[in-house]
Protein backbone atom coordinates (compact mmCIF):
# COMPACT_ATOMS: atom_id res chain seq x y z
CA UNK A 1 0.00 0.00 0.00
CA UNK A 2 1.09 3.67 -0.65
CA UNK A 3 0.02 6.09 2.07
CA UNK A 4 0.43 10.13 2.30
CA UNK A 5 1.09 11.09 5.78
CA UNK A 6 0.33 14.80 6.52
CA UNK A 7 2.95 16.58 8.90
CA UNK A 8 4.09 19.53 10.17
CA UNK A 9 7.47 20.63 11.80
CA UNK A 10 9.44 23.52 13.41
CA UNK A 11 12.60 24.23 11.17
CA UNK A 12 14.62 25.70 13.94
CA UNK A 13 16.91 22.55 14.69
CA UNK A 14 16.81 20.70 11.25
CA UNK A 15 18.85 21.67 7.96
CA UNK A 16 16.27 21.47 5.54
CA UNK A 17 13.50 18.40 4.93
CA UNK A 18 15.60 16.67 2.14
CA UNK A 19 18.47 14.14 4.01
CA UNK A 20 22.03 15.61 4.58
CA UNK A 21 25.05 13.42 4.46
CA UNK A 22 26.33 15.04 7.26
CA UNK A 23 23.49 17.01 9.14
CA UNK A 24 19.90 16.22 10.72
CA UNK A 25 16.99 16.61 8.65
CA UNK A 26 13.15 16.23 8.94
CA UNK A 27 13.31 13.41 6.46
CA UNK A 28 15.82 11.37 8.62
CA UNK A 29 13.72 11.86 11.54
CA UNK A 30 10.71 10.69 10.06
CA UNK A 31 12.49 7.45 8.12
CA UNK A 32 13.97 6.58 11.15
CA UNK A 33 10.39 6.56 13.60
CA UNK A 34 8.70 4.97 10.14
CA UNK A 35 10.84 2.01 10.54
CA UNK A 36 11.16 1.48 14.32
CA UNK A 37 7.15 1.60 14.22
CA UNK A 38 6.65 -0.61 11.21
CA UNK A 39 9.99 -2.90 11.24
CA UNK A 40 10.99 -2.93 7.51
CA UNK A 41 13.14 0.11 6.12
CA UNK A 42 10.94 3.08 4.72
CA UNK A 43 12.20 5.92 2.79
CA UNK A 44 9.31 8.84 2.25
CA UNK A 45 9.40 10.77 -0.32
CA UNK A 46 8.21 14.65 0.51
CA UNK A 47 6.26 17.47 -1.58
CA UNK A 48 9.39 19.66 -1.96
CA UNK A 49 12.63 20.07 -0.11
CA UNK A 50 12.54 23.16 2.43
CA UNK A 51 15.92 24.86 3.24
CA UNK A 52 17.36 24.71 6.35
CA UNK A 53 15.59 26.83 9.30
CA UNK A 54 12.46 26.64 7.43
CA UNK A 55 9.08 25.61 9.11
CA UNK A 56 6.36 24.06 7.27
CA UNK A 57 2.96 24.24 8.98
CA UNK A 58 1.42 21.33 6.37
CA UNK A 59 3.50 18.85 4.60
CA UNK A 60 2.88 15.54 2.89
CA UNK A 61 5.52 12.78 2.03
CA UNK A 62 4.33 9.20 0.74
CA UNK A 63 5.55 5.91 1.72
CA UNK A 64 5.36 2.06 0.76
CA UNK A 65 4.02 -0.32 3.53
CA UNK A 66 2.07 -3.30 4.29
CA UNK A 67 -1.63 -2.45 5.55
CA UNK A 68 -1.94 -0.62 8.07
CA UNK A 69 -5.26 -1.73 9.54
CA UNK A 70 -5.58 1.15 12.60
CA UNK A 71 -4.51 4.52 10.80
CA UNK A 72 -5.74 6.95 13.81
CA UNK A 73 -3.76 4.19 16.09
CA UNK A 74 -0.71 4.45 13.64
CA UNK A 75 -0.68 8.24 14.24
CA UNK A 76 -0.70 8.34 17.82
CA UNK A 77 2.60 6.03 18.65
CA UNK A 78 4.23 7.45 15.28
CA UNK A 79 4.25 10.60 17.01
CA UNK A 80 4.99 9.15 20.17
CA UNK A 81 8.52 8.13 18.34
CA UNK A 82 8.84 11.67 17.72
CA UNK A 83 10.64 14.75 18.87
CA UNK A 84 8.14 17.63 20.06
CA UNK A 85 8.96 19.57 16.73
CA UNK A 86 7.80 17.32 14.64
CA UNK A 87 4.29 15.80 14.42
CA UNK A 88 1.83 13.98 12.24
CA UNK A 89 -1.76 15.15 11.80
CA UNK A 90 -3.19 12.89 8.98
CA UNK A 91 -2.65 10.25 7.01
CA UNK A 92 -4.28 8.75 3.52
CA UNK A 93 -4.46 5.87 1.87
CA UNK A 94 -3.64 6.59 -2.42
CA UNK A 95 -3.12 4.86 -5.15
CA UNK A 96 0.47 3.06 -5.92
CA UNK A 97 0.69 5.58 -8.66
CA UNK A 98 0.17 8.76 -6.31
CA UNK A 99 3.90 10.86 -5.65
CA UNK A 100 3.93 13.76 -2.86
CA UNK A 101 6.32 15.44 -4.97
CA UNK A 102 4.85 15.22 -8.56
CA UNK A 103 1.37 15.48 -7.83
CA UNK A 104 1.23 18.22 -5.84
CA UNK A 105 -1.17 21.00 -8.19
CA UNK A 106 0.14 24.22 -5.91
CA UNK A 107 2.33 24.80 -2.76
CA UNK A 108 1.91 27.98 -0.39
CA UNK A 109 4.66 29.98 1.37
CA UNK A 110 4.10 32.72 3.82
CA UNK A 111 6.91 34.56 5.25
CA UNK A 112 6.21 36.27 8.61
CA UNK A 113 7.71 39.74 9.57
CA UNK A 114 7.58 42.16 12.68
CA UNK A 115 8.16 45.70 12.99
CA UNK A 116 8.23 45.76 17.21
CA UNK A 117 10.97 44.35 18.70
CA UNK A 118 9.13 41.29 20.44
CA UNK A 119 11.39 38.63 22.38
CA UNK A 120 8.25 36.07 22.04
CA UNK A 121 8.67 36.02 18.12
CA UNK A 122 12.30 36.23 16.84
CA UNK A 123 12.53 32.81 16.34
CA UNK A 124 9.39 32.47 13.63
CA UNK A 125 9.17 35.94 12.46
CA UNK A 126 12.03 38.53 11.44
CA UNK A 127 12.17 41.45 12.89
CA UNK A 128 12.25 44.51 10.87
CA UNK A 129 12.43 47.64 12.16
CA UNK A 130 12.67 50.78 9.55
CA UNK A 131 8.85 51.82 8.34
CA UNK A 132 7.80 49.84 5.13
CA UNK A 133 5.55 51.33 2.37
CA UNK A 134 3.17 47.68 2.05
CA UNK A 135 1.12 49.57 -0.42
CA UNK A 136 4.20 49.54 -2.84
CA UNK A 137 5.08 46.38 -1.84
CA UNK A 138 2.31 44.39 -2.73
CA UNK A 139 1.87 46.52 -5.77
CA UNK A 140 4.80 44.82 -6.93
CA UNK A 141 3.38 41.26 -5.04
CA UNK A 142 1.00 41.84 -8.24
CA UNK A 143 3.62 42.15 -10.65
CA UNK A 144 4.57 38.81 -10.03
CA UNK A 145 1.70 37.25 -11.50
CA UNK A 146 2.77 38.99 -15.40
CA UNK A 147 5.90 36.67 -15.50
CA UNK A 148 6.82 32.94 -15.40
CA UNK A 149 10.61 32.95 -15.47
CA UNK A 150 12.21 33.74 -12.22
CA UNK A 151 15.76 32.54 -12.56
CA UNK A 152 16.08 36.54 -10.96
CA UNK A 153 15.28 34.83 -7.57
CA UNK A 154 16.74 31.38 -7.47
CA UNK A 155 19.65 29.81 -6.17
CA UNK A 156 22.81 30.24 -8.60
CA UNK A 157 24.09 26.92 -9.47
CA UNK A 158 20.87 24.61 -9.23
CA UNK A 159 20.68 21.89 -11.09
CA UNK A 160 16.55 22.66 -12.42
CA UNK A 161 16.20 22.27 -15.79
CA UNK A 162 13.68 24.96 -15.90
CA UNK A 163 12.99 28.72 -14.02
CA UNK A 164 8.94 28.51 -15.00
CA UNK A 165 6.77 28.91 -12.27
CA UNK A 166 3.02 29.64 -12.44
CA UNK A 167 2.41 32.44 -9.55
CA UNK A 168 -1.20 32.72 -8.59
CA UNK A 169 -1.36 34.61 -5.93
CA UNK A 170 1.26 36.99 -4.29
CA UNK A 171 0.18 39.67 -1.39
CA UNK A 172 1.09 40.98 2.12
CA UNK A 173 -1.32 41.90 4.76
CA UNK A 174 -0.85 43.83 7.66
CA UNK A 175 -2.37 43.19 11.54
CA UNK A 176 -0.53 45.52 14.13
CA UNK A 177 2.65 45.19 14.06
CA UNK A 178 2.47 41.76 12.15
CA UNK A 179 3.09 42.08 7.97
CA UNK A 180 2.60 38.34 6.18
CA UNK A 181 3.43 37.66 2.60
CA UNK A 182 1.68 34.65 0.85
CA UNK A 183 2.40 33.67 -2.61
CA UNK A 184 1.11 30.33 -4.20
CA UNK A 185 2.41 29.00 -7.08
CA UNK A 186 2.61 25.47 -9.13
CA UNK A 187 6.14 24.84 -7.91
CA UNK A 188 9.45 26.95 -6.47
CA UNK A 189 12.56 27.36 -7.02
CA UNK A 190 14.91 27.21 -4.34
CA UNK A 191 15.78 29.95 -2.16
CA UNK A 192 12.81 31.54 -4.55
CA UNK A 193 10.62 32.90 -1.71
CA UNK A 194 13.36 34.52 0.98
CA UNK A 195 14.77 36.20 -2.80
CA UNK A 196 11.36 37.32 -3.52
CA UNK A 197 10.46 38.83 -0.27
CA UNK A 198 14.31 40.38 0.29
CA UNK A 199 13.62 42.46 -2.92
CA UNK A 200 10.29 43.41 -1.96
CA UNK A 201 11.50 45.17 1.42
CA UNK A 202 13.80 46.77 -0.88
CA UNK A 203 10.32 48.09 -2.92
CA UNK A 204 9.38 48.94 0.43
CA UNK A 205 11.86 51.13 1.94
CA UNK A 206 11.95 52.72 -1.59
CA UNK A 207 15.22 52.20 -2.06
CA UNK A 208 14.44 50.41 -5.61
CA UNK A 209 10.99 51.24 -7.65
CA UNK A 210 8.32 49.20 -9.58
CA UNK A 211 10.02 49.86 -12.81
CA UNK A 212 13.48 48.45 -11.32
CA UNK A 213 11.25 45.40 -9.92
CA UNK A 214 10.43 44.89 -13.51
CA UNK A 215 13.91 44.97 -14.71
CA UNK A 216 15.40 42.58 -12.11
CA UNK A 217 12.80 40.21 -12.99
CA UNK A 218 13.61 40.38 -17.12
CA UNK A 219 17.37 40.26 -15.92
CA UNK A 220 17.02 36.67 -15.04
CA UNK A 221 20.05 37.58 -13.11
CA UNK A 222 20.24 36.54 -9.31
CA UNK A 223 23.05 39.31 -8.76
CA UNK A 224 20.10 42.40 -9.59
CA UNK A 225 17.58 40.93 -7.37
CA UNK A 226 17.51 41.50 -3.47
CA UNK A 227 18.90 39.68 -0.73
CA UNK A 228 18.03 36.71 0.69
CA UNK A 229 15.68 37.17 4.01
CA UNK A 230 16.22 34.34 7.24
CA UNK A 231 15.11 31.19 7.07
CA UNK A 232 13.43 31.44 10.39
CA UNK A 233 10.31 33.60 8.86
CA UNK A 234 9.14 31.42 6.46
CA UNK A 235 6.65 28.69 6.25
CA UNK A 236 5.01 26.37 3.89
CA UNK A 237 1.86 26.12 4.59
CA UNK A 238 -0.29 23.96 2.12
CA UNK A 239 -0.11 21.62 -0.38
CA UNK A 240 -2.65 21.28 -3.01
CA UNK A 241 -3.37 17.64 -4.43
CA UNK A 242 -6.42 16.89 -7.01
CA UNK A 243 -7.28 14.07 -5.07
CA UNK A 244 -7.10 14.65 -1.12
CA UNK A 245 -9.41 17.44 0.03
CA UNK A 246 -7.20 19.80 2.93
Amino acid sequence: MRYFIEFAYNGKNYFGFQIQPDAISVQEILNTALHTLLRESIEIVGAGRTDSGVHATQMFAHFDSSIIPDKKQFIHRLNSFLPKDIVIYNMHEVSTTAHARFDATSRTYEYHIHTYKNPFMHEGSWYVHQPLNIQLMNEAAKILLEYEDFECFSKVHTDVKTFICKITEAYWTQEDTKLKFTITADRFLRNMVRAIVGTLINIGLEKITLTDFRKIIESKNRSQAGFSVPAHGLYLVRVNYPYINN
